[in-house]
């Protein structure tokens, strides 16, 4: 019988491509979420019955651990980037990871991975980052062999970070920074997966991982990077850390008064992370403890940012065109 692994927030973004890459190993692959009707996408990932999406929500003992049960490895990629209601940032990011790794300890799991981030520390001015920080040291308390992965920002297809910003060219002349000096190591989703992947196969020593990108650029950098690939000239304007937290306030105070009807484009204690440089340490073990080569940006990039090109796909032979002589 096929071995089995849970994974939690598996349909999300990085648990995603985590739940294909192990279906290509062979596994049964549960992917736990809130919603598993909004997750069917993922079935085909696999052969028939091989990946299912089941119902979980780690701030719940009972559905956790019947999310658990008989899995031979645990993955938790649940994390979130803003709090909404009941999920904050403690009862998600903090207890939410304690209660997984406890379960999964006592259940007998002999492997298990968190997805973390760059920038986690217990001592943190960020909730995002300070309960990062918690949930890691819970996971190690209950499972003394787990894999911690740290990316740096994330992206993809399906990323948050250069499709947002990118979108956002379509109408705005210009594109705001907060942070722009702010340093960034851009890592493919999918090596995060591979990551992901040789802990719950056991290729991986058992600790701390930072995983970064081969490219470290400001935030600045970053965004003259995407107007350059999506071919459009855009503004990009540095707005003050202080201007920052003025407007995460009052957008958490608009998101506050309408009850999560009326989301910001940004939150103070994501402004408060915008203040730290997101780059992989000096002394910590990364992808070449992995033996994970990773992937620039610039290979990935052209493959999901098109669409937001002014001639879209067309925009190579429009470009061609040009060059016509009359």
């Amino acid at each position: 019988m096929a071995n089995v692994v849970t994974i939690f927030g598996g349909s999300g973004f990085v648990g995603r491509y985590i739940a294909r890459r192990m279906a290509n190993e062979g596994w049964r692959v549960r992917v736990a979420v809130r919603r598993p009707n909004e997750a069917i996408f993922v079935k085909p990932y696999g052969a028939v019955g091989q990946v299912e999406p089941i119902l979980a929500n780690i701030r719940d003992d009972r559905s956790v651990a019947a999310a658990i049960d008989g899995a031979d490895a645990v993955v938790n990629c649940v994390g979130i980037l803003a709090e909404q209601g009941a999920n904050s940032f403690d009862a998600v990011q903090a207890d939410g990871a304690a209660r997984v790794a406890r379960i999964a300890a006592s259940s007998g799991v002999e492997r298990f991975v968190q997805i973390s981030a760059i920038g986690a520390d217990a001592e943190a001015e960020s909730d995002y980052s300070r309960t990062k920080a918690e949930g890691e040291a819970a996971v190690l308390e209950h499972m003394h062999n787990a894999v911690i992965l740290r990316p740096s920002i994330v992206f993809g297809t399906e990323d948050q970070f250069f499709n947002r910003f990118a979108d956002m060219t379509r109408m705005s002349p210009m594109v705001p920074v907060i942070g722009a000096s702010t340093r960034f190591q851009p890592v493919y989703v999918d090596d995060v997966a591979k990551a992901a992947v040789k802990g719950v196969l056991g290729q991986a020593q058992p600790g701390i991982y930072e995983l970064g990108g081969p490219e470290v650029m400001t935030f600045r950098e970053l965004m003259q990077m995407m107007l350059e690939e999506i071919r459009r000239r855009r503004l990009v304007v540095s707005v003050p850390m202080w201007v920052g937290r003025v407007m995460g306030t009052s957008f958490d105070i608009l998101n506050s008064i309408s009850l999560g009807l009326i989301k910001g484009p940004v939150t103070r204690d994501q402004v408060r992370n915008l203040a730290n440089d997101n780059v992989v340490s000096d002394d910590a073990m990364t992808f070449a403890d992995l033996d994970i080569d990773p992937v620039p940006m610039e290979t990935i990039l052209p493959e999901y940012l098109w669409r937001f090109r002014p001639s879209g796909q067309y925009a190579e032979i429009t470009d061609s065109a040009r060059n016509l002589r009359p």
